[in-house]
């Protein structure tokens, strides 16, 4: 985080994860804290400039996005509350530790902010996949399993997210304007 003095120190508390752990923990959850805000006002950005046959569909979807991350926001904050630590929730901290790209302010089509929302959700999943371990790793089974929780619901959101596009991907591999290939899958993958 941007002060190193303030991510890294502790307030008292008597829950039984050792001080260390829960520093790096913090810190981890801080930098969550930092996407899930980006995150959550990217989707409003799209949700208030969205334009297109799809405009009423996307802009309520992106608002439904936003709402959702507002949610994990307070959870996130909490649990780095919870731990002992210091959240780092204003506009600014989120800014300046944000693992995500800036936005692009200059879309309007539909497709265009699917598209750019679907890159953010895509990166925002393995960050919290890689939480998932790490959290484990340090002995915090209830933080990864708030991650766990996040998880399912930025999965499932961004399948919502690419069905939007995935039609059109596949006509443009096969060439094809008014067709669609479906991909076998090889036995044993599931």
């Amino acid at each position: 985080m941007s002060d190193n003095t303030i991510s890294s120190r502790l307030y008292p508390t008597r829950i039984d994860i050792p001080a260390e752990a829960r520093v790096q923990i913090v810190v981890l959850l801080n930098q969550t804290l930092a996407a899930t805000l980006d995150l959550k006002t990217q989707a409003k950005q799209a949700h208030w400039n969205v334009k297109g046959t799809d405009f009423y569909q996307l802009h309520e979807l992106f608002d439904e996005l936003a709402g959702e991350l507002e949610e994990y926001v307070d959870m996130v904050a909490e649990r780095v509350t919870a731990l002992g630590g210091y959240a780092f929730g204003t506009a600014r901290a989120a800014a300046a530790n944000s693992i995500l790209p800036e936005y692009p302010l200059d879309i309007l089509d539909g497709k265009d902010h699917v598209t750019a929302l679907s890159d953010r959700f895509a990166l925002y999943a393995k960050h919290i996949r890689q939480a998932i371990a790490k959290t484990d790793e340090l002995g915090d089974a209830d933080t990864a399993d708030l991650y766990t929780e996040i998880s399912r619901t930025i999965d499932k959101r961004l399948w919502f997210l690419e069905a939007h596009l995935q039609v059109a991907e596949i006509k443009a591999e096969n060439g094809k304007a008014g067709t669609t290939k479906t991909q076998k899958i090889p036995a044993g993958v599931k």
